[in-house]
């Protein structure tokens, strides 16, 4: 006879269903594990026989084979333990099997029989519903996963809970979904002087989600400007929110089971590794392009990053999604993030200061910020000098608009687009293209001349010429302008040829 219970297999941000064999045999007693485990679920017999032994559940003196199915799909985690112990009290007539099929299962085994917390419980909720089963995890676990609201999600204390569920001793209640947090109070950008020309760049960035790479000299403010973009960002949508809740699950970034509306902000150290980045390492886990899915990855020093790591960048930029092959997985992550990229002119710093410059300006500076490839830097909306702010400034009264008033166009101009992309992938105007595109920031006739000039004028890439048209339709949308005019398209082309990176 042989019993079964249901769980799920990561892949990415998918769950993939996974169906646990037990079956008893005569023979010399054991305890087996088959069906691709990694060490994690192969230790899973020590864990499960130990909380069986704490609740005097004693096993039978037979050979126990438990089998994960399809034996082709790899399987890590500790979170088998628990669907690994259904199974097997199933199999010896402890629990009625038919209760057990209708569940998918998840959770660590504690030596005592409790359960611990694991990753990916929201993802997992996604796929009971799919199935149509309920699904027990850990009460840790519970809030998280009642988001979903489409399955009964039980949450239980330990094993000898969900035992007294299936036999009728002592019925769960169904888990309640954890809070929203709104977005929280951040930093505000009345706190920056001067910069002006910068924070109309943040604006711009932040409303139509365009890449936006700072130089200046140390000390300019370039990280203090990165540190307030959360403050103009709108909150997380729904469907936004639960895509970017499924990663942070996978991640085990969720805390207390809620739902935060606040778009991420991911400032990985220069001396990141690409599997920080990209993702990859055991089991191919999201990596910081991923967990700032909908929100933003501030990427300082960026010339002093790994030149490999940077030109990885390359293709998550244009498709939104990343890959991480390895040899024993090929998982996709989605990664539509705003990117922010700050670096000296130069390696000492004061390339255009001449009195401080080393001796080898203006050379070191092309040597520094060629670490930057042409292709990385043709995928930059917006390049911005940020110029020292003199020190006699840093006395003046805080500037008179701050985030919340910047922060109101960028919400109304994320609307505009909202109606504009209905229906379609695209969501702001970052994301336009082709025909979609042309359709709705065709530029006037005045307009299109001088373009079309510049273009020539500065060797604009295909790439570069529709970037350009990107970012005058976002300034459009700021202004409350249906049409895409000239001074629109100034400006957007003021951020791409001019300064220490405009085209030679």
């Amino acid at each position: 006879m042989v019993a079964r219970a249901y769980t799920v297999a990561f892949e990415g941000v998918d769950a993939r269903p996974v169906e646990v064999q037990c079956a008893l045999a005569a023979g010399m007693p054991g305890f087996t594990i088959v069906g691709l485990p990694d060490k994690a679920v192969s230790e899973a017999r020590e864990r499960v026989k130990a909380a069986l032994a704490a609740m005097a559940v004693a096993l039978p003196s037979k050979k126990i084979t438990v089998n994960l199915s399809p034996a082709d799909l790899p399987k890590e985690g500790s979170h088998f333990d628990l669907p690994i112990a259904l199974a097997l009290l199933a199999a010896i007539g402890a629990l009625p099997e038919e209760e057990i099929e209708q569940t998918i299962s998840l959770g660590e085994l504690s030596l005592d029989g409790s359960l611990i917390a694991v990753n990916g419980a929201l993802p997992a909720a996604l796929a009971a519903a799919e199935a149509e089963r309920v699904l027990v995890v850990p009460k840790a676990c519970g809030a998280e996963a009642a988001w979903v609201g489409a399955t009964r999600v039980l949450a239980a204390p330990d094993l000898a809970a969900v035992i007294r569920h299936f036999t009728g001793q002592k019925v769960l209640e169904p888990a309640e979904p954890g809070e929203v947090s709104g977005p929280e109070a951040g930093k505000d950008l009345a706190d920056v002087k001067g910069q002006e020309r910068a924070k109309r760049a943040l604006e711009i960035a932040a409303a139509g989600r365009h890449h936006l790479l700072m130089v200046g000299s140390p000390g300019s403010g370039k990280s203090m400007l990165a540190a307030r973009l959360p403050s103009i960002l709108p909150p997380l949508e729904p469907v936004e929110a639960l895509e970017t809740s499924m990663i942070h699950s996978l991640a085990g970034l969720l805390t207390e089971g809620g739902i935060s509306r606040t778009r991420p902000f991911r400032a990985p150290h220069h001396t990141a590794s690409m599997a920080a980045i990209v993702g990859g390492g055991r089991g191919a886990k999201p990596g910081e392009i991923s967990l700032a899915h909908n929100g933003v990855l501030f990427m300082d020093e960026f010339p002093e990053f790994p030149r490999p790591v940077l030109e990885t960048l390359r293709q998550p930029i244009e498709t939104g999604e990343v890959m991480v092959a390895r040899a024993n997985a090929h998982v996709a992550y989605p990664c539509r993030f705003l990117l922010v990229a700050a670096a000296n002119p130069c390696k000492c710093g004061h390339l255009a200061d001449a009195a401080r410059a080393c001796s080898r300006a203006p050379v070191c500076g092309e040597d520094y910020l060629g670490r930057i490839s042409g292709p990385l830097l043709d995928r930059f909306d917006l390049r911005l000098d940020v110029p020292p702010v003199a020190f006699t400034d840093l006395d003046l009264p805080a500037p008179g608009e701050g985030s919340a008033a910047i922060a109101a166009r960028v919400a109304a101009a994320r609307d505009r687009q909202a109606t504009r992309f209905a229906g379609t992938a695209a969501r702001v105007n970052a994301d336009a293209e082709g025909a979609a595109l042309e359709e709705v920031a065709t530029p006037d006739a005045e307009g299109r001349a001088m373009l079309l000039k510049a273009a020539e004028r500065f060797g604009l890439s295909a790439r570069g010429y529709h970037r350009v048209l990107r970012v005058a339709r976002t300034i459009a949308d700021l202004a409350g302008e249906a049409a895409v005019r000239k001074p629109h398209l100034a400006e957007a082309l003021s951020y791409r040829v001019a300064g220490v990176m405009a085209p030679a």
